[in-house]
């Protein structure tokens, strides 16, 4: 009797346990959206496209997370079906513990964090932690994360460098051509404002923007 009173006091403890671990995960959700998925490069080279047309207000903020959210779910679309095939869908029939579905779930996104990864952020962040250098295919998520968001940051700032240079040439040109035609008093800007927006629009520059950033992943 006293073995039976156990066992059923445990079965109800399992309960609050499995619903601590799925509040858990769901808090830490917002984070692995924007530090282990495509959701950093996109966001940073739609803001620099902004800063480089010169409408720092347009589109407004809210417009340019909603683009990269929704950028965001079509280049991990992949990497979700496996999450959701390798784990949510067995935890879902009860065929696996919660710990074993973190660890499937988990598996697949270090693999695309893996992709965009260069060895050698791997291996600086291995030398921060103080932990002996292996390979990037061993590394924990405490070393991979950082390496793979290091290297987001710099993959964003190499495409807004590329992407920033007609507009600078635009703004040259218009300084040059108000300059010869001595309108000191008129602001560079002002003009090459709207020049740059016609252009941008004539060449389908938002479609090619998130077509171009959405297939620059691995």
């Amino acid at each position: 009797m006293p073995v039976d009173l156990f066992a059923r006091s445990a079965a109800h403890a399992t309960v609050p346990l499995q619903l601590l671990v799925t509040l858990t995960l769901l808090s830490i959700v917002p984070l692995l959206l924007v530090m282990c998925t495509s959701f950093v490069r996109i966001v940073v080279v739609l803001s620099l496209v902004r800063s480089a047309i010169g409408a720092s207000a347009l589109p407004p903020n809210a417009v340019l997370t909603g683009l990269a959210l929704v950028l965001t779910l079509v280049v991990m679309a992949p990497t979700g079906r496996q999450i959701g095939h390798d784990a949510i869908e067995p935890y879902s029939r009860g065929a696996i513990s919660p710990s074993q579905a973190v660890s499937r779930g988990i598996a697949p996104l270090r693999a695309f964090m893996l992709r965009q990864s260069r060895s050698a952020d791997v291996v600086l962040f291995d030398r921060v932690a103080r932990r002996p250098l292996e390979a990037a295919n061993h590394a924990p998520l405490e070393v991979l994360v950082p390496a793979f968001v290091v290297g987001e940051l710099r993959n964003a700032f190499a495409i807004g460098f590329a992407l920033y240079l007609p507009f600078v040439a635009i703004d040259l040109a218009i300084a040059a051509m108000l300059m010869g035609l001595g309108m000191m008093m008129l602001s560079p800007p002002v003009v090459s404002l709207p020049v740059k927006l016609l252009l941008f629009v004539m060449v389908d520059g938002w479609a090619m923007l998130c077509g171009g950033v959405a297939t620059s992943f691995r």
